[in-house]
């Protein structure tokens, strides 16, 4: 699906900034920023990227932090709205 029509359907920006130890120093953190179209507050596309990186990821997760915002409106788009995309 376009990322239009998933805004139209009640997805969001959704920002997770992930901290993780690094496998071979595990007192070290490293963040991670990740950002996609997703739902909240359950966050489906987050919690499967998530659980991809639990099984194929070497760095243990410490904390995910997230910041969600709607880029469209139901005031912005009104039917007969001409949409350019490039």
């Amino acid at each position: 699906m376009r990322a239009i029509e998933l805004q139209l359907q009640g997805y969001r920006l959704t920002t997770a900034e992930i901290v993780y130890r690094l496998p071979d120093h595990p007192a070290v953190l490293q963040t991670y920023i990740w950002q996609n179209l997703d739902i909240a507050p359950r966050f489906p596309v987050l919690n499967e990227f998530l659980e991809f990186w639990e099984k194929n990821i070497e760095g243990r997760l410490h904390s995910v932090m997230v910041a969600h915002a709607r880029l469209v409106t139901p005031g912005e788009l009104r039917a007969g709205t001409l949409l350019h995309l490039h």
